[in-house]
This record gives C-alpha cells, sequence and structure tokens, in this order.
C-alpha cells in the first residue's frame, strides 16, 4: 500500500518525554512539543471520580451554580461598623483571610495585622504586649469567608471597624468587608506603626460618616455596570482598579455634601479615594463575594465557590461541599519587587483577594488590563494566552463583562473542579505581595498558580459522597 505522505515533508506533534522531543529537533525535524498531561495525572482513584462525576446530575447542579452566578447583582447598600453586621465579631474576636489558622502557624504579615487592629481595638498598646492575649487564648480567630466576609492581603476585620454592606439584589445575601488603605506600610500588608493606627482612626471618625450619609442619600448603587465599564477602560479589577476607582467616586461624590461635614473634610477624603488607585478593589470583592455565595451549597456541583489564602495555607471551597474547606502550602508568588526589596523577602501567598479570579476577574481576565501585565512582570501576549488558558477551566463566557482585545468575548467565569482535575491547569492569580516579617508591609507585586493539591483534597472528597 503507497501512502501519501511519502516523500512530503512531515510535521511532528510529540507528546510525552522531552528527550524524545529534542532527538527530533537533533535531527532536524519540523517538530513542536505538546504540553499533555494524562487527566489526574493518570491516577486511577481520581479517573475514577472524574468519571462519576461526568454525570447529568451533576452538569445540572452546575447549571443551577452558573446561573446564579450570571444572575447576581451586587449593590452597595450601606455601612455600619462590623460588630453590628457580624454577630460572630463580639468582644476580642478577629476575623481574617484564607482558610482557619491559629496563631502559631500564621505568617508575619498575618501576626502584624492582628498586632495593629489589637492596638487600634485598645486591647493592647503596643507588641509587646500580644504575647500575653494570645497565651491567655484571649482573642478569637475565625477566616472571612466564614463569616459572610472578605478582606484582601491579611484581611483582619476586628469588631470596631467599618464595613460596607454589600447584597445581592438577586438573592438577598449580603457580604461585608473593610475599607481600602492603599499600598506601602498599611494594616493589611501586615504594618501596624502609628501611621497605620491613625489612618484606620480617621477611616472611622470621617469617613465611615462621610459614606454612610453618602450611600443613605444615594440609595443602592450598582455594581456590575461599574465593574464591566472598568473592565473596558484598562482594569481587571485586581491588581488594577484605576478606572473602577474613578467611576466610583464619580457616583459617590456629588452625595459627600451637606451632610456637616467641612471642605476640607471632603476635599481630603476624594484625595483619599483618589490617590488610591485601589480603593475599588474592596467592594469588587465583596461584589465577588455575595456572587460566589449565590452559587454555594448546590448539592453535586463541582464549582468553585473560593481561592483564597492566608499566607500559610492556601484553601478553596466548592459549592457541592459545602463549608468544607481543601488546603495545600501557599506558594511564593513570582515577584516584581519594589526598589529595595529582593528575592527572599515575599511572603507565601495572602489575601482573600483572589475572590476576584474565582469570578473570573484579575489574571483570568489578564487581556483586558495590558497595563497591569507591566506591573505583575508579564507580557500583553502573556496576559493574552492566561486568559485564553483560564477558559479551558471556566464553564461559562459571561457577556456581561466583554474584554476588548478578544473580540469582545465574555470573561471566563465558574471554574469547574472536574477541568482543574482533567487538564492540571491550575488556576492563576495576580497578587499583591507582603514582606514575610510582621510591620514591613507591601514589596511588590506578583503572579502565582493555586496549588493542584488543595483541588486534589476536594476531588477526593467528593470520592467518598459520590
Amino acid at each position: 500500500m503507497s501512502s501519501s505522505i511519502i516523500g512530503k515533508k512531515v510535521k511532528v506533534a510529540s507528546v510525552g518525554l522531552d528527550s524524545f522531543f529534542n532527538d527530533l529537533k537533533n535531527e532536524g525535524a519540523d517538530a513542536v512539543k505538546v504540553d499533555w498531561k494524562p487527566p489526574a495525572g493518570g491516577a486511577p482513584a481520581a479517573l475514577k471520580v472524574l468519571e462519576d462525576l461526568e454525570c447529568e446530575e451533576v452538569d445540572e447542579a452546575n447549571s443551577k451554580a452558573i446561573s446564579a452566578i450570571l444572575s447576581a447583582e451586587p449593590k452597595f447598600v450601606g455601612m455600619a461598623i462590623a460588630k453590628e453586621v457580624i454577630p460572630e465579631l463580639k468582644g476580642m474576636s478577629l476575623s481574617h483571610s484564607g482558610p482557619p489558622i491559629k496563631w502559631e502557624r500564621m505568617s508575619g504579615p498575618m501576626k502584624g495585622a492582628i498586632i495593629g487592629a489589637a492596638i487600634y481595638e485598645g486591647w493592647i498598646k503596643d507588641e509587646s504586649e500580644i504575647n500575653e492575649l494570645i497565651k491567655g487564648e484571649q482573642i478569637k480567630f475565625m477566616a472571612d469567608h466564614d463569616v459572610s466576609a472578605v478582606g484582601p492581603m491579611a484581611g483582619v476585620i476586628s469588631p470596631d471597624m467599618p464595613v460596607y454592606i454589600v447584597q445581592n439584589a438577586t438573592t438577598g445575601n449580603k457580604a461585608y468587608t473593610n475599607f481600602n488603605e492603599g499600598v506601602g506600610k498599611v494594616l493589611r500588608y501586615g504594618a501596624y506603626g502609628k501611621e497605620v493606627i491613625d489612618r484606620l482612626n480617621w477611616m472611622k471618625d470621617t469617613l465611615y460618616p462621610m459614606f454612610k450619609e453618602s450611600v443613605s442619600k444615594m440609595g443602592p448603587l450598582s455594581l456590575k455596570p461599574i465593574m464591566s465599564q472598568s473592565l473596558q477602560m484598562g482594569d481587571e479589577l485586581h491588581t488594577r482598579n484605576v478606572a473602577s476607582t474613578l467611576l466610583f467616586i464619580k457616583e459617590i461624590a456629588p452625595y459627600m455634601t451637606g451632610g456637616g461635614f467641612t471642605s476640607s473634610q471632603i476635599s481630603q477624603a476624594i484625595s483619599f479615594m483618589g490617590g488610591n488607585n485601589l480603593f475599588f478593589l474592596n467592594l469588587a470583592m465583596a461584589a465577588g463575594k455575595v456572587t460566589m455565595d449565590a452559587a454555594s451549597g448546590i448539592n453535586k456541583s463541582t464549582i468553585v465557590t473560593a481561592l483564597t489564602r492566608n499566607g500559610t495555607d492556601f484553601g478553596i471551597k466548592v459549592s457541592g461541599l459545602g463549608k468544607e474547606w481543601f488546603t495545600a502550602p501557599a506558594p511564593v508568588p513570582k515577584t516584581l519587587f519594589f526598589p529595595g526589596f529582593k528575592e527572599g523577602d515575599a511572603n507565601p501567598d495572602i489575601g482573600d483577594s483572589a475572590i476576584m479570579e474565582t469570578n473570573g476577574f484579575g489574571a483570568f481576565s489578564s487581556a483586558a488590563s495590558p497595563a497591569v501585565t507591566q506591573v505583575v512582570g508579564s507580557s500583553v501576549s502573556e496576559a493574552i494566552r492566561v486568559t485564553r488558558r483560564m477558559y479551558e477551566i471556566t464553564a461559562a463566557r459571561d457577556k456581561s463583562f466583554p474584554i476588548p482585545a478578544l473580540n469582545f468575548e465574555g470573561i471566563p467565569r465558574g471554574i469547574d473542579l472536574r477541568l482543574v482535575i482533567e487538564t492540571s491547569i491550575s488556576p492563576t492569580i495576580n497578587t499583591g505581595v507582603a514582606h514575610r516579617l510582621p510591620g514591613m508591609g507591601t514589596v511588590g507585586f506578583g503572579i502565582v498558580d493555586a496549588p493542584l493539591g488543595a483541588f486534589d483534597k476536594a476531588l477526593q472528597r467528593f470520592g467518598q459522597i459520590v
């Protein structure tokens, strides 16, 4: 039998060992290396669970979860002091980012933020007194996500901190988060010096009552239109919130007058917001939280509802697995350092802000934000590649949030645990980077891949119940 390829130049797609590909290239073959891995790493037990999850019941559950995500209508509806709306924050209690963790295992920036919060609350005068409270087990710690809250980086929320109230108008569920302080030496990065505490007190004494009155006059503010418009203006809504912050100021500024505040106070507030390119981030995170909480607790759904980290552990939640946490060690981000900092200064990844990637923003929407590629030390072509790669592990493309650079294709939404395991493609996250030591603050921005170990554990749990 003759072959039509004999006598023609053959192109080879090499799948497997690097040595085979190298031999082909050494022989002058026109070969390309295909980055392929067997589903679930070829592990028989995992493959069996995946097979069991490929069924109509799971598909229907996921469809329900995706519908909840796409129909969510997050709105900024009010302000409150944390203990007024988060019942768990009573007495000496603090919530923090990531999965639950005890003091002994906490990272430097997490401990620093807790010290700062304790000073702010008046529980201690300085860092030298924190150990007495810890030894006496007087402070109760809990995860933000477990009390309907989110916070960037250390994410510490204390009883007397002001919080935004964001509500999903579709389902009625609410989420809470604090004000964004900016970058540098700020509480969420583990700093707790006098300037940090003074800023927190100014937020409570001036910014909070101003915002509380302004939103009461303005009425519920829809966050979805701001987020969609800012995405088309170059934000990815995680490490870049320039457009979203300015759009938010445009909405709230007209209501900040006439409430008994001096022109100096109003000017200071607007200057603070305008000078903080991450100011809108916390509101965006709360919008993400109410969205994913609406998709949580759907029996047999494999949609991931939380990606988060506490500086020690990386944790995920999955809709069909309820309130359970699945964790793996938090990786150190690939970091673009600020001047004066270097390799070895960076703490392992930290913060609830990966709720943005859980929702399809941040690194998932990198293609929408050419400017942010410089912040995370990447390129425009790499940003587009990342977004296209995230399409492979998500269940929907949300046309409510179009990406201009991809012919206005919708952002990738609804991380499907099954697809992560099948493809071995890990969710990519844009992130701020904290110094590993308490009190130091921000060292730069970077990018990190979620550890697959957390997803493997979630799959194993499904194996016990399907």
